[in-house]
């Protein structure tokens, strides 16, 4: 597993690949790069790292500030020394990290716009730029969300799918783990029969809605005695992540166009009997826990920010370190469609998943409810990823 980083300097243009494999190269100026695949662009909206999400009637600042305390938060823990101890660039260390945090910190409190907070970042700060998945900066976007569904504490015979806590023993268990079609059945009703009988915490009535509870790793819950809570992520079988999306288009089930999250659930809800055929592809089960009304946790034990919290493979990337998006992601027009927009965005990288493996993947975190899943399930596209640290 490659576990390197391109620096790339904004002013000279110049990558240098740390894995000793990577010889240097020059670049083109980053911004032209980047502006190359745009009929017209337009230097303030396409520049990296211009972020007028941060300003505004709309604007975010206070996310963003709460966003980078809570990296702050995981920087002074023992974890987090462990962790940067481990980390396989030396010129990437906690010390340099958490500075970075609180100089950017520092600067989104007093820039008064946009521009002011871009000319401040590139005058002090490098890029890091992953290698994506293509060894030339190619990374592969997707986005994920808290969905909020109903669900009882009990079984009914209308909420019968159910969701399970780790078993007690699950650290015990043989390699390789059980499949998911042997813990739960085809049906995804025989739990009862096997090493999940007894873990049941909650039951929902739509098991697709069940899977992605277990695909996006938290949710809240309206519950039939009219109380609310929340479920979060607590551990999960040793299966990497099979999209049952792309089952579905292998066998020629959906087009290209339709292999969105809506589209996925229109299909299963006009051809319920194929959640029998395709939920047991995807191998890997997720158990749950009760949060008790909490925020969504990411893998570094923080809560996720909505817009500025991004999940990537921890074993390559810098945990709770400041980073920069910049891809097309979808925004909810006159709150009726859904248009895609270029976008540049500073995030922290505070999350991962079974499905986020590599430097060329990333997981946008969109927030709760419909909106934010009806924008995570057309999430899917190309862009780059980079890291800021402080010059010095």
């Amino acid at each position: 597993m490659m576990k390197t980083l391109v620096l790339l300097s904004l002013n000279l243009g110049i990558a240098l690949g740390f894995n000793q494999q990577l010889p240097l190269r020059l670049n083109a100026q980053p911004d032209a790069n980047l502006q190359a695949n745009q009929s017209t662009p337009n230097y303030e909206e396409t520049s990296l790292g211009f972020d007028e999400q941060l300003w505004g009637k709309s604007g975010d600042k206070a996310a963003m500030l709460k966003s980078i305390d809570r990296s702050l938060s995981y920087l002074n823990t023992p974890t987090a020394i462990a962790v940067y101890q481990k980390y396989p660039i030396p010129s990437i260390n906690r010390d340099r990290v958490r500075r970075s945090l609180v100089r950017f910190r520092q600067l989104v409190s007093t820039s008064r716009n946009a521009a002011q907070l871009q000319a401040a970042v590139k005058q002090e700060f490098v890029f890091y730029q992953s290698i994506g998945k293509d060894n030339k900066g190619t990374v592969q976007f997707t986005g994920y969300y808290e969905p909020i569904y109903q669900a009882s504490r009990t079984q009914t015979p209308e909420f019968k799918y159910p969701l399970y806590k780790l078993p007690a023993n699950f650290s015990s268990w043989q390699d390789p783990h059980p499949e998911r079609v042997q813990l739960e059945g085809a049906d995804g009703l025989q739990g009862s029969m096997s090493a999940l009988a007894g873990n049941e915490i909650f039951w929902m009535r739509d098991r697709f809605e069940a899977i992605l509870v277990q695909i996006q790793g938290s949710a809240e819950f309206n519950l039939i005695d009219g109380s609310k809570t929340t479920v979060g992520f607590a551990g999960g079988t040793n299966f990497a992540y099979n999209s049952i999306g792309k089952e579905l288009a292998k066998d020629g089930k959906v087009t290209a166009s339709q292999l969105t999250l809506p589209g996925i659930i229109r299909y299963f809800r006009e051809n319920p009997q194929e959640l029998d055929v395709y939920i047991p592809r995807y191998k890997r089960f997720v158990f749950m826990k009760e949060t008790f009304n909490g925020e969504a946790m990411g893998s570094i034990n923080v809560p996720v920010t909505p817009e500025r919290s991004i999940a990537t493979d921890k074993s390559m990337m810098p945990p709770g370190a400041l980073a920069l998006v910049y891809t097309q992601l979808p925004y909810v027009i006159n709150g009726r469609s859904i248009q895609q927009k270029l976008v540049s965005r500073y995030v922290l990288d505070q999350d991962t998943g079974s499905a986020i493996t590599g430097p060329g993947r990333v997981d946008y975190f969109m927030g709760t409810g419909k909106v934010a899943g009806d924008r995570a399930g057309v999430t899917g596209g190309p862009g780059q990823l980079y890291y800021l640290l402080l010059k010095s």
